[in-house]
């Protein structure tokens, strides 16, 4: 999988290890790990193997690149190419995605001033690209905390399969910039 870069690690603390996303970047891994990330129109998708206590996060920006050239690497800003990475990486612990829940997070309308009536924003166009991929590869949603305003904090817990996700509005000053006054 082609990522701008790797996952930060945030802090161990005894045997725990915390990664944080960016934007396009994506980890796999067991108990050990809590997985965090910050979404605005973004969305987060996690799955989940409650017997093995694996699990996997992405953070992708656009639902699509459309059509890849044969022998292009898949990139994890995508939602199609995070997924079927997220797959790949699952399947490489033993994990078929057929036994993983997915919880989906993210699709925030940023700017809600600047749309237009009926028009579908980014963050909506993701959020609903992830359910469908998701029913796509028969993969449950247990779980979402899709769209509204503002950007979400999202922690993924990978021992138990737990994730929280807080959801901050755009503060004044964000939206008086995004205005121009």
């Amino acid at each position: 999988c082609h990522l701008p870069q790797r996952p930060l690690i945030l802090s161990q603390l005894k045997d725990l290890m915390e990664i944080f996303l960016q934007p396009g970047e994506l980890f796999v891994g067991d108990a050990g790990f809590k997985i965090r990330t910050i979404l605005g129109s973004c969305v987060s998708i996690t799955l989940w193997h409650p017997g093995k206590r694996i699990g996997g996060m992405s953070h992708f920006l656009l639902a699509s690149r459309g059509t890849i050239s044969r022998g292009q690497d898949l990139d994890g800003r995508y939602g199609d190419e995070a997924l079927h990475s997220l797959i790949q990486q699952l399947d490489s612990y033993g994990v078929s995605h057929l036994q993983c829940q997915a919880k989906v997070f993210g699709g925030g309308n940023m700017f809600p001033d600047h749309c237009h009536a009926g028009a579908i924003n980014v963050g909506q166009r993701n959020g609903e690209a992830a359910r469908s991929m998701l029913l796509a590869k028969n993969i449950p949603i247990v779980s979402e905390s899709l769209f509204g305003v503002g950007h979400r904090q999202i922690v993924f817990d990978v021992s138990n399969g737990d994730v929280w996700s807080k959801q901050i509005r755009p503060s004044k000053l964000e939206i008086d910039v995004e205005n121009g006054t």
